[in-house]
């Protein structure tokens, strides 16, 4: 019988199965940020186990609210901080250096094929863009992962879902992702890894693989992974081009965790996109999720564009598109967030800076802060924000107010008129 990707993995990896369908893996990587890591630091602390089992394999950021905006998130800094230069963590990205962990990571060419990969964020499936198995974790299992290099998990069972057809001009994977929440539901995943596949997964880029991934976790799944291919080679070469004699020589290696056609699945889904149109996201859950032509002429008081689903040069270039010769609204403000320095230095070379700045838009630093409603663009009671995050819970990006999900193109289109629009409409 055929195996899953998730399962080849955890093949390579599992080091005890200590009761029925449980499995004890060894990890690649700890991914750490300063909102989650100081608790699992302090606590480590307390019990004496101030260690880390390979600091070589622990990536760490300040990411949530940087620069700290207040004494508690300069705390928080602070005991990342300390703990990365105690424990001779080298790959520790502080304020100036930084990048939301979701982008930075993959940049640096920290999730490889095959890897293992944890973290105290819920949306660490992102990585499984690279045909790795990436999920987030709680506090023990942090804790665990610092000091031991294990985690455990349920074995992995596994949903297929095969994209087919052609994706429409105008439509990205931001709207595909939000279909396929949509079709789904929030607990249709729940406990299962994704596999995403087909045709319109094999021609996206890396940046759409990983906007994919990053919200599988929105449909309940522990990780969302795409097959290691060229694309995949391609985007790690620089990375690991002393390891292999070429390219072909990756890629063949690599293929040992795609899925065997035998492979046997929780369930298998097909959904032909070829007429899908933008979508966006209403109510409170992200499987509420209409064409955002339905949602025409809704008023809106921010546009937010950025985060680890939207935040990578591809989805600026998209708003950029969209805004360039235009003005922002004068009823709403606008506000973009580059998700690493590297990506905020391309745009600023390929002039999406001045596209925005010109528009209207205020550009900020790399930062999670508004996602989650901390810092860089917070709602007040009653306000509506169109944004490329991936979130809409109530009060996600500030207590009362409502979050509308889109594509940074649907988001660059509804910050000229000042209403939900799609960039066809213009």
């Amino acid at each position: 019988m055929g195996k899953t990707t998730a399962q080849k993995i955890f093949d390579t990896h599992r080091i005890d199965s200590p009761s029925d369908g449980i499995d004890v893996i060894n990890l690649d990587a700890v991914f750490c940020h300063e909102i989650t890591t100081p608790t699992a630091i302090v606590d480590l602390m307390e019990r004496k186990k101030d260690r880390v089992f390979d600091p070589s394999k622990i990536k760490a950021v300040i990411d949530h609210v940087t620069p700290a905006k207040d004494s508690l998130t300069a705390e928080q800094g602070k005991v990342l901080r300390e703990w990365a230069d105690r424990q001779g963590i080298e790959d520790f990205f502080d304020v100036g250096r930084n990048g939301v962990c979701h982008a930075i990571f993959p940049e640096k060419g920290f999730a490889r094929p095959g890897y293992t990969i944890i973290m105290g964020d819920s949306h660490t499936c992102t990585h499984g863009a690279f045909g790795a198995f990436a999920a987030g974790v709680g506090t023990t299992d942090l804790e665990v992962g610092i000091l031991k290099g294990i985690c455990a998990f349920h074995s992995p069972e596994t949903i297929r879902i095969n994209l087919t057809g052609k994706m429409p001009k105008g439509t990205f994977p931001k709207d595909i992702i939000l279909h396929v929440i949509g079709n789904i539901g929030v607990n249709g995943a729940t406990n299962h890894v994704i596999e995403f596949t087909g045709p319109v997964i094999d021609e996206m880029s890396m940046e759409g693989r990983m906007t994919v991934c990053n919200m599988a976790i929105e449909a309940g799944a522990t990780c969302g992974i795409c097959y290691p291919d060229m694309t995949t080679v391609e985007y790690l070469w620089p990375f690991i081009k002393n390891e292999f004699n070429s390219k072909e020589d990756a890629l063949a290696a690599y293929k040992a965790f795609v899925a065997d056609e035998d492979a046997v699945y929780a369930k298998d889904i097909e959904l032909d996109i070829s007429s899908l149109k933008p979508q966006v996201t209403y109510g409170y859950k992200p499987d509420l999720v209409k064409s955002a032509e339905k949602m025409s002429g809704e008023k809106v008081n921010q546009v937010y564009i950025g985060s680890c689903t939207n935040g990578r040069i591809e989805d600026l270039r998209e708003a950029a598109a969209v805004l360039k010769g235009r003005k922002v609204a004068d009823s709403l403000r606008v506000i973009v967030s580059p998700a690493t320095p590297d990506i905020y230095k391309q745009a600023l070379r390929e002039g999406l800076v001045e596209i925005f700045m010109e528009a209207g838009c205020c550009l900020t630093n790399p930062t999670c802060g508004a996602c989650l409603g901390m810092s860089n663009g917070v709602l007040a009671d009653g306000e509506i924000c169109v944004s490329t995050t991936n979130r809409n819970f109530n009060g996600r990006m500030g207590k009362g107010g409502m979050v509308h999900l889109a594509s940074p193109a649907t988001a660059a289109a509804t910050a000229v008129t000042g209403t939900i629009t799609t960039a066809d409409q213009l």
